[in-house]
């Protein structure tokens, strides 16, 4: 360690993805703001799906003229139109869901990092401050305020000390800051995602959702002619049976939808790192002069493909929330207090309805029924 500064804010967020950056963003004109994050840039990862509805929160934060129109430097496109989704759920037939009735419009599908990247900009031009690489190393809480230490992962090593009025953790299912207060996590069953990226020459631009014993597979087009390819199973059902990007092609080609696109998209196949699809929540989601956002609060299997969707509307949320209850300009108890119970019961509802379309979705498929996957979510 190197080298110590002293910082003095209202907010501090943990964690530059999505929902953070949204936050930032939010909460920028009406409080002094820093954010945190380890990488010093956005990881490539799944979640390339924005919902038509996701234009009203980049409407009301000033951001969706410079979204449809910016090019950030390093990728020669951000987004491309969503078409709509080809699903093959419950039976061989295909249902066709598009967004023509709508009332939002089109959807996008993202560069997910070139996203990130772009929301790291706006954040940094509304006037947040900015820290990354950064590695949160304590927290303790005294006198009405956050003591934050943090040490920059460059060579120089700096230490950084935040004191902040109020912390929100996004730094996803981690959960970094919950964690260090002791908040466990309780995980709800094994979904891993297996994900690979090819070259698209694909003319119908849908997505394309199909169920198999093992789980279901998932492709979707990519902005600069990319395509994605994903398998979501339990990860005890295939742990030996995909460890490289052959084994993954293999299992690929044993269904009939995603072996027709590998047929029609030739080119170099890159298999990517394995990430967790899992369904997870803390047990405390707020708690004194803190709230968890996001992954970091709540974590979704992939199947309704709203992830970045609800990473924003939920950052829009917290922060309503957090301006409608002014605790964070006078620390007064009493607010602080309802702020926590309102932000509980928020997370509670939208879990409730998360799970009650879990159970009827993935009921809609008997086709394995005896098969392990199908069995533990039926």
């Amino acid at each position: 360690m190197n080298t110590k500064t002293e910082h003095e804010i209202e907010v501090a967020i943990i964690g530059g993805g999505v929902a953070g950056c949204i936050a930032a963003i939010a909460l920028a004109e009406s409080h002094s703001v820093v954010l945190i994050d380890k990488l010093s840039e956005p990881a490539e990862r799944l979640g390339e799906c924005l919902a038509p509805a996701a234009r009203r929160i980049l409407k009301r934060l000033n951001l969706l003229t410079d979204f449809e129109r910016t090019i950030p430097s390093d990728h020669p496109s951000l987004h491309l139109k969503s078409m709509g989704m080809q699903s093959y759920w419950g039976s061989e037939q295909v249902h066709v869901v598009d967004p023509l009735r709508n009332p939002d419009g089109f959807g996008w599908h993202v560069d997910r990092r070139a996203f990130e990247v772009y929301l790291r900009e706006a954040a940094v031009q509304r006037g947040v401050e900015c820290f990354w690489p950064m590695q949160l190393h304590n927290t303790r809480y005294a006198d009405s305020r956050w003591y934050i230490t943090a040490v920059s992962g460059d060579k120089a090593g700096t230490t950084y000390n935040f004191r902040a009025k109020f912390v929100i953790d996004a730094s996803g299912r981690q959960s970094h800051f919950a964690r260090k207060l002791g908040v466990e996590r309780q995980h709800f069953d094994k979904l891993v995602a297996y994900w690979a990226t090819l070259p698209d020459y694909e003319t119908n631009k849908m997505s394309t959702i199909s169920a198999s014993e093992l789980g279901w597979w998932y492709s979707a087009p990519l902005p600069n002619n990319k395509r994605v390819i994903v398998l979501q199973t339990d990860s005890d059902l295939v742990d030996k049976r995909i460890k490289n990007c052959d084994q993954f092609i293999e299992l690929a080609r044993a269904n009939r939808e995603m072996a027709g696109i590998l047929e029609r998209n030739h080119g170099e196949i890159r298999f990517q790192k394995t990430a967790a699809a899992n369904s997870t929540r803390l047990q405390q989601v707020a708690g004194q002069q803190w709230a968890a956002l996001g992954d970091a609060a709540t974590s979704f299997d992939p199947l309704s493909s709203q992830g970045m969707f609800n990473a924003m509307a939920g950052a829009l949320q917290l922060t309503d929330l957090i301006l409608e209850s002014g605790f964070t300009k006078d620390l007064c108890p009493d607010k602080m207090l309802q702020f926590q119970a309102a932000y509980t019961n928020q997370i509670d509802q939208i879990w409730q309805h998360y799970l009650k379309h879990k159970r009827i979705y993935y009921g809609q498929e008997r086709r394995w029924e005896d098969a392990a996957f199908w069995r533990r979510r039926q």
